[in-house]
């Protein structure tokens, strides 16, 4: 499942999976009720600025994003996670469409 940061966890969440390189802004940890933030499977820093969450972008983000995950040793982690059970991964980004965190949905579910 995919899921804002700033929504409140629910009892079907299973584990919660921070996948933003940067903590969601005004989000308490303690009030989070995150199970692992996985900051290393996020977009890489030059690629998340280029983006900007620009939809017009989102295609070549895609594209690029799927080729830094192949050489990303945290994605492998979060494949392995997703086979032992049910994960919601947790963004922070406004755009509930454009984020990594569908890209990652997207590549678990055509996998597990």
């Amino acid at each position: 499942m995919l899921k804002r940061a700033y929504e409140s966890p629910a009892k079907n969440d299973g584990d919660r999976i921070l996948v933003d390189r940067l903590w969601p802004r005004g989000l308490a940890k303690v009030n989070a009720e995150i199970d692992l933030w996985l900051k290393e499977v996020a977009p890489s820093t030059g690629l998340r600025q280029w983006f900007g969450h620009d939809p017009e972008k989102w295609s070549e983000f895609k594209r690029r994003y799927r080729a830094e995950l192949k050489i990303n040793p945290a994605w492998s982690e979060l494949q392995a996670l997703a086979r032992q059970g049910d994960l919601t991964l947790v963004y922070g980004a406004k755009d509930q469409l454009h984020n990594e965190a569908v890209v990652l949905k997207e590549l678990l579910e055509r996998r597990t």
